[in-house]
């Protein structure tokens, strides 16, 4: 047992005289750089987003996200040290988007279609089960087909109708968001890449 704590011992703790601690001497830091704000670190790209005025900026993420409030507030909260940065955030703020600015991604969106060259029979299917999926929950369908070849995304398209076509409104609502957010993320790394 310490001193200090012999002579404590028998004291209340509000009564008891606080250890004395050393100093640890503080290391000077060199100078900060304030030369300008970090941007893309060498991705051009991400560069000429970070520095492009605001309403620019705000009209690239729209591309991305229909829902102004969150093309604002990616905006406003550049530079981004890299595209990760840029997708992190991109995510919270599609977490946080409000019913209102969900509403307003949503109606953004154009309900995913077929490519010309399929036949007429898919197309009239298709549009069939995107009319009742937009008559059961008043949007259009979005789905995120990143991870499919072009040509397993249709079936992906009406099997994934067909699938949620099945939900209630609230878990409808919850599957769409998240839908609209990788939706978001990958219009971003292709905008920004293509930059």
């Amino acid at each position: 047992m310490s001193r200090s704590s012999e002579s404590h011992a028998g004291l209340p703790k509000r009564l008891r005289r606080p250890a004395t601690r050393t100093a640890v001497p503080v290391q000077e830091s060199a100078p900060r750089d304030s030369g300008p704000a970090p941007t893309g670190a060498g991705d051009p790209g991400l560069d000429r987003f970070n520095t492009a005025p605001s309403a620019e900026a705000e009209a690239t993420l729209l591309k991305c996200c229909g829902s102004r409030r969150w093309a604002q507030r990616l905006a406003a909260h550049r530079p981004y040290p890299d595209i990760d940065a840029l997708l992190a955030a991109a995510d919270e703020a599609g977490y946080d988007l409000s019913p209102e600015g969900l509403a307003e991604a949503l109606a953004a969106e154009v309900s995913p279609g077929l490519h010309d060259t399929a036949p007429h029979s898919a197309h009239l299917a298709l549009r069939a089960a995107h009319a009742a999926y937009e008559c059961r929950f008043g949007h259009v369908f979005v789905i995120c087909l990143d991870a499919f070849e072009p040509a397993e995304q249709p079936d992906q398209v009406l099997a994934g109708i067909r699938a949620r076509l099945g939900h209630d409104p609230d878990q409808e609502r919850v599957v769409t968001a998240e839908e609209m957010r990788r939706l978001a993320r990958g219009r971003i790394i292709g905008l920004i890449s293509d930059s």
